[in-house]
């Protein structure tokens, strides 16, 4: 039984981890890399935008998970704003097909 127990979290686990990467569409916000999750809100735009201006990479923020942005170029208009991104994530870094606010 415990060797079930074991296997059946792993797989769960697997499929959470699995989950979170891939194509689809998410939505959080530009942040920088300097404030990095603190930039999850409205508030941190001017932030973001100072620390991006001062060279730091626009990062992108969902919940407390923080992405690098493989095409940053496309976020050039949207620095400190909430946006739905449709893309793919590998590993830590979202390659961005589509964005909005």
């Amino acid at each position: 039984m415990k060797k079930y127990l074991l296997l059946l979290v792993m797989v769960f686990s697997f499929t959470a981890f699995a989950g979170t990467g891939g194509k689809g569409t998410w939505t959080g916000y530009i942040s920088d890399a300097h404030c990095g999750a603190k930039g999850n809100n409205a508030g941190h735009a001017a932030c973001a935008k100072k620390c991006v201006k001062e060279g730091y990479a626009p990062v992108f923020v969902v919940g407390d998970k923080v992405y690098a942005i493989s095409n940053p170029e496309k976020v050039d208009n949207f620095i400190g704003d909430k946006v739905t991104i449709k893309g793919t994530i590998t590993d830590d870094a979202i390659d961005i097909k589509k964005i909005k606010k």
